[in-house]
């Protein structure tokens, strides 16, 4: 598992971005030799982008990113402080502004969800990807 404190940090949604495109990098999925392993690289990137975004505007800002892989799921976990339950908006609209970050990462995703913390304010938010064949 990698670590990524972001609780301090600037630039926060880009450097989430590079931290996992290195351990993409470090596990073998780029440079992608195929469309699909490329697409299944981009889709990881997408769906941190949107996890640590969320955090920022309905949670008080991520804490930390959590990378994890075994041989056949990338499992992506961010920490925050919010109170919030993420949720895709429902209707849909895809031509409305705003409030596709959870859709995008439901549809990409395996499975996603929220384990909250017992002790503290704040949640964990967790989605898995499959791995590239």
């Amino acid at each position: 598992m990698r670590r990524l404190s972001l609780g301090n940090a600037s630039g926060i949604v880009p450097l989430a971005r590079d931290f996992t495109r290195q351990a993409l990098y470090d596990w073998g999925w780029l440079p992608a030799a195929t469309a699909d392993r490329r697409a299944a690289a981009e889709d990881v990137l997408l769906v941190v982008s949107e996890l640590v975004t969320n955090a920022c505007l309905h949670a008080e800002g991520p804490e930390e990113l959590r990378v994890s892989l075994d041989a056949k799921v990338l499992r992506l976990e961010v920490e925050d402080r919010g109170p919030g339950q993420p949720a895709p908006r429902t209707p849909h609209r895809a031509g409305r502004p705003g409030g596709h970050g959870m859709f995008i990462v439901q549809r990409l995703c395996l499975d996603w969800g929220v384990v909250r913390t017992t002790d503290a304010p704040g949640k964990t938010v967790w989605a898995e990807l499959a791995a590239p064949a």
